[in-house]
């Protein structure tokens, strides 16, 4: 596994599934700026605002053109292979939801402070654990992070301004004097 940050703004993001489990994977989305499109036969679950687009049929090939991401919901595994099938022909992020073994990436567990991100995952062996985990770390944290990380990138950009690199830079005393003063 490689933990990796991914910007979501703008990108198209197809959900397919719109029960409990589909309609927050497609809520989470949302929030991060994804351009959603949910499709599903029948939503079982009110659709978040903000999704962009909702087909309510079933998946039919080629749903997933021009898509980034595809998290697959339905819990019916002769149409999750269909859904796989053309993400591995598109090359596209997969996610099925309680299959990690066709999966090519998994949610994480997220605490968010601000521009600050705390990610937990267990590569898909138990969410549950993820959570935890993600609980235990998040109550140790200093709560102001958020402020930390507004000035330290106000301070990184008046440094690149003058032309100068931010690199090599120690950094460690500027933080926790920031923290500190929380």
């Amino acid at each position: 596994m490689f933990p990796l940050v991914v910007d979501l703004t703008n990108r198209r993001v197809v959900v397919i599934g719109a029960g409990e489990v589909g309609v927050g994977k497609a809520a989470q989305l949302v929030e991060t700026g994804a351009r959603v499109t949910v499709i599903s036969d029948e939503a079982l679950a009110p659709i978040p605002d903000g999704v962009e687009t909702v087909l309510l049929r079933r998946y039919q090939h080629g749903d997933l053109a021009g898509a980034f991401v595809v998290v697959v919901a339905t819990g019916r595994a002769e149409v999750n292979d269909r859904i796989v099938e053309e993400a591995n022909e598109r090359n596209l992020l997969v996610n099925v939801v309680d299959d990690p073994g066709r999966s090519n990436f998994f949610f994480t567990a997220v605490h968010r402070d601000g521009d600050v991100v705390v990610s937990v995952s267990t590569g898909g062996a138990s969410p549950a654990l993820a959570q935890w985990v993600r609980n235990a770390v998040a109550r140790t944290l200093p709560r102001n992070l958020a402020t930390v990380a507004r000035q330290l990138r106000e301070e990184r950009s008046a440094i690149h301004a003058l032309g100068e690199s931010t690199e090599g830079r120690a950094w460690s005393a500027r933080v926790q004097e920031l923290i500190d003063q929380g």
